[in-house]
């Protein structure tokens, strides 16, 4: 089915040039595989990515000032937000509000690989 969602004709360009950058590192050792922040791309977003095997690991209890959207890619997670606990799986997306302390962790077996969209150009963080 094709789309037409808009008029293209009713959107300019805004100067932007496109870009690229290296958002996971060959060689890079521990959960986190790299960074990139929306700055270094011009854009409004910034992009992690986190892995683990270990069953039960993952990034400890945090808060951002802003929204911010997992995307699992690969095995099982639990994700707590706020009071709220959320099971997910490869292909599924969690979203987790600005300024609700968050957190997740592989429930396994296997690998868990995720992408992380902070909903700002740079990576703003305060661990609890």
């Amino acid at each position: 089915m094709a789309r037409r969602d808009f008029d293209p004709a009713t959107v300019k360009p805004d100067g932007r040039a496109p870009s690229k950058g290296v958002l996971v590192k060959a060689g890079n050792e521990g959960p986190w595989r790299g960074s990139l922040e929306g700055l270094a791309l011009g854009g409004p977003i910034t992009v992690l990515a986190y892995g683990t095997d270990e069953v039960g690991k993952g990034p400890r209890l945090h808060v951002h000032p802003y929204d911010e959207t997992f995307v699992v890619i690969a095995g099982h997670a639990r994700f707590h937000v706020g009071e709220t606990t959320i099971d997910a799986a490869a292909g599924e997306v969690v979203f987790g509000p600005a300024a609700i302390p968050h957190r997740f962790e592989n429930l396994g077996p296997g690998r868990l690989q995720t992408i992380d969209i902070h909903h700002s150009p740079t990576w703003i963080q305060t661990d609890l």
